[in-house]
C-alpha cells in the first residue's frame, strides 16, 4: 500500500469505479461523525457491488466466492450524516486467487479524499473452502483486470 501521504493526495481520477452512498443518521456516533465500523461496511459494499454487478458474482451459489484476508484504514478527515460519500475502487494487485483492493471514500463536492482502505479477497471454491488450483475464475479475473491499476515499482 502506499504511503499515508500519497494516499491523502489521491483523486476520484484514480479510480476506475464509483458507487455513491447517503449518510444515515444511525451511521453517526457518540462524536458526531460517521463511526469507524461504518467504513468497513462501506467498503465491503462497493467491492461486493462491483463483483456481482461485473464480475458475475452470485453470492449464495457461486462456485467461487471471496473471503476477506486483510483490511486495513487510514483515516483523514470525517463525514458525517447528512453528507453523500462516493466510495472510488481500484485493484492495485492481481494474482492467481486472491486481489488487492483500494477504496477511497470521498464526501461529494469536496475535493480531498477523507479515508483510504487496503482489502484483500482470497477467492475460494465453495465446495472446499480452498484457493482453486488455477485460480479465479475468468470472469472474475476479466471484471477485475478492469479496474487493475499500474503501479510505480520503487528501487527502495
Amino acid at each position: 500500500m502506499a504511503s499515508p501521504k500519497h494516499l491523502r493526495d489521491r483523486t476520484r481520477q484514480d479510480y476506475p469505479f464509483m458507487l455513491e452512498y447517503r449518510t444515515r443518521w444511525n451511521d453517526n456516533d457518540m462524536y458526531d461523525h460517521m463511526n469507524n465500523s461504518v467504513y468497513n461496511f462501506l467498503f465491503d459494499s462497493v467491492i461486493n457491488s462491483y463483483l456481482m454487478d461485473h464480475c458475475a458474482l452470485h453470492p449464495p451459489s457461486s462456485d467461487q466466492h471471496p473471503l476477506m484476508a486483510h483490511t486495513h484504514c487510514d483515516y483523514f478527515s470525517a463525514i458525517s450524516y447528512p453528507k453523500v460519500a462516493e466510495l472510488c475502487l481500484r485493484v492495485n494487485k492481481l494474482g492467481a486467487s486472491s486481489v488487492v483492493y483500494e477504496v477511497a471514500l470521498f464526501e461529494k463536492d469536496v475535493e480531498q479524499v477523507k479515508a483510504v482502505g487496503e482489502l484483500v479477497h482470497v477467492f475460494v471454491d465453495r465446495a472446499t473452502q480452498r484457493p482453486n488450483t488455477d485460480g479465479m475464475n475468468s470472469r472474475l479475473r476479466q471484471g477485475l483486470a478492469k479496474l487493475l491499476v499500474a503501479q510505480n515499482s520503487s528501487k527502495l
